[in-house]
């Protein structure tokens, strides 16, 4: 479907005419961020990431992607894929990301991507690719599936990012290292080529984020085998409810102002980004006087969390099932991220000198 308009103007588009896709004017700096369509999105994206990205597009000229290219480095099976990245795309926009905003896009539909990082792969080389934090990890965790794709994702990853020029990345501390890989290609290619890119940068927007814990308290909320331990986006009522009865709690406080365990805190963290600020005093209040009833905290908790999930959930089921909406979302950023990526990608040729017409 994007084929046949690739080449057409992007004034001429009749989307642009659509009364929910306006032109999206040029404003600041260019940030670009990324998000794989594996698994549900759940509260560590939501508060991580999505819930910034909203207030950017306000502030910045924003392109954000969903980059299904990436999911195949680690998800050979490509079942489910589609419904994947169109629940993941309704849930954007239904969590506050607005396509007259900004650029929401998905990755294949971008081919200058795919060019782009065939031309950094040239200057990307192999001992630094497989020294990466996040390879090295992908080795120990998929030890029969280590594929060139895996290898070369910081490359793919950079690929994305340069397509528009960007100069602010939005990450956090894991994916700091593969902004730092995006300069070392950026700075090549300019060295070898001429002064093409900017150098990208990797910063955190607003205030220090709220950590969002895994229900167990294992760790961070994320993608987890075990669903239980992560409240998701689509999650009903009910399951939130039952989700959050049954997370991990200890016998209480013993001494006043005691230190709060990991999967305590997490607790009190999502209180504190769901619940009235007058709630979480007092059960901060109740910790520190050691007679705090975990029962009661959860079941406020609970229906807090309901309160705040419910209508997210609710739109991004009306947008999911409104068809001819999601079409022209897809279609409209797809004509408009390439746009950009065409210009890009005219430079870099110019730059290299294959350009013989």
């Amino acid at each position: 479907m994007v084929s046949d308009l690739q080449d057409q103007p992007l004034t001429d588009f009749h989307y642009l005419r659509h009364p929910y896709l306006k032109p999206m004017q040029k404003k600041k700096e260019i940030v670009l961020s990324g998000i794989r369509p594996t698994g549900f999105v759940h509260l560590g994206n939501y508060f991580g990431a999505i819930m910034n990205w909203a207030k950017m597009q306000d502030e910045y000229d924003c392109y954000f992607c969903i980059v299904d290219w990436h999911s195949l480095t680690t998800h050979r099976n490509s079942h489910g894929l589609k419904e994947n990245v169109l629940r993941l795309l309704s849930e954007l926009i239904g969590s506050g990301l607005d396509p007259e905003k900004c650029v929401l896009y998905i990755q294949s539909d971008l081919p200058e991507i795919a060019e782009l990082y065939l031309y950094l792969n040239m200057v990307s080389y192999k001992g630094e690719l497989e020294k990466t934090t996040t390879f090295k990890d992908k080795v120990r965790q998929q030890p029969d599936n280590v594929n060139a794709g895996l290898l070369t994702y910081p490359v793919l990853q950079a690929a994305d990012i340069l397509i528009h020029r960007a100069v602010k990345v939005p990450v956090g501390k894991d994916q700091e290292q593969h902004i730092e890989m995006t300069r070392n290609f950026a700075d090549r290619f300019n060295h070898y080529f001429g002064d093409v890119f900017p150098a990208p940068q990797a910063f955190n927007y607003g205030e220090e984020l709220v950590k969002i814990m895994s229900l167990d308290g294992s760790g961070k909320m994320s993608k987890s085998e075990n669903q239980m331990n992560a409240i998701y986006l689509a999650d009903d009522d009910e399951l939130i409810r039952k989700k959050i009865m049954k997370a991990k709690t200890d016998q209480g406080p013993e001494e006043p102002h005691s230190a709060k365990p990991d999967f305590i805190q997490g607790l009190f963290n999502l209180m504190q980004v769901v619940s009235p600020s007058d709630v979480l005093k007092k059960f901060e209040e109740d910790y520190n006087d050691c007679r705090i009833r975990y029962g009661d905290m959860k079941k406020q908790l609970a229906e807090d969390m309901v309160k705040f999930v419910g209508p997210i959930r609710s739109r991004s089921h009306a947008i999911r099932h409104d068809h001819k909406y999601m079409n022209e979302v897809i279609e409209y950023g797809a004509v408009k991220a390439r746009a950009s990526a065409k210009a890009t990608l005219s430079l870099v040729r110019e730059a290299i000198g294959i350009r013989y017409r």
